[in-house]
């Protein structure tokens, strides 16, 4: 079968699919901070960064293990896509902490490199295969800029979310409003103009990550802060319970690679 007529093995871009997502990067990010800092104590001064190192290692591996396994399915499988999805959050947000935080490259600088390593890894992408569009991820090469890209993003999201909600003094509730602020205006950009769809689609894709974050902030960060003051295993089973719900009761089908 002609590469061009092969499934793509990513699910179509529905409603479902952006709810889905939102919920998946929230996960990622109370789940995250449940393991370096509830499980590993990174709040403590003399944990000094090891909580977000080891806490990185261990999803890391998570993360090669899916990607290995999204890559060697024969299909679209939606329980592995999400498990590989939530992969990228949880390593995204214990990178994203360790890079400003323990290494002290701090939330505009390591926004900034973030930002540009999603960039050159699209940019390489396009060059490479010609496209980015999700319909195109059915073969192994474009999987992997699929993945790295995500991977990226997600890191980004973490950093992003801190710096508007921290850096900028505007709280997690403010935060979420200005993220999903540019959401909205995404969608109205898709209804209302002829913009790239696969621009947009990125745009959104990576605008979803952040407000993930703050949202996962806000729900286990203590009231001193200005959060919820969740538990952060209780936060992260209930948006895991959640998430598989929607993907056992709503069917999802792979992407269509008309074009």
């Amino acid at each position: 079968m002609d590469e061009k007529n092969l499934p793509a093995k990513v699910p179509q871009v529905t409603l479902l699919f952006w709810i889905i997502k939102i919920l998946a990067t929230t996960l990622g990010e109370t789940g995250g901070d449940a393991v370096t800092m509830s499980w590993l104590g990174e709040t403590t001064p003399e944990a000094k960064g090891t909580g977000y190192l080891i806490g990185t290692a261990i999803f890391g591996v998570i993360f090669a293990a899916a990607v290995v396994a999204q890559i060697t399915a024969k299909k679209f499988h939606p329980f592995l896509y999400w498990v590989t999805i939530v992969a990228t959050t949880t390593v995204g947000t214990t990178l994203a902490d360790y890079w400003t935080r323990s290494l002290g490259i701090g939330y505009t600088g390591g926004s900034t490199i973030l930002l540009i390593l999603v960039i050159s890894s699209l940019l390489i992408w396009r060059w490479s295969t010609g496209s980015i569009s999700i319909e195109t991820v059915n073969t192994p090469t474009v999987e992997i800029f699929y993945w790295v890209t995500i991977m990226f993003s997600q890191t980004l999201g973490t950093a992003l979310g801190d710096w508007v909600a921290d850096t900028n003094e505007m709280g997690y509730v403010g935060a979420a409003a200005v993220f999903g602020g540019l959401l909205l205006l995404t969608a109205v950009l898709y209804y209302f103009t002829s913009i790239s769809r696969v621009i947009l689609f990125w745009a959104a894709f990576i605008l979803t990550r952040p407000l993930g974050a703050v949202v996962g902030d806000f729900l286990d960060k203590p009231h001193a802060q200005g959060g919820l003051a969740l538990s952060r295993y209780t936060a992260s089973l209930a948006l895991l319970a959640v998430i598989t719900v929607l993907i056992l009761i709503f069917r999802q089908k792979p992407a269509s690679n008309a074009h």
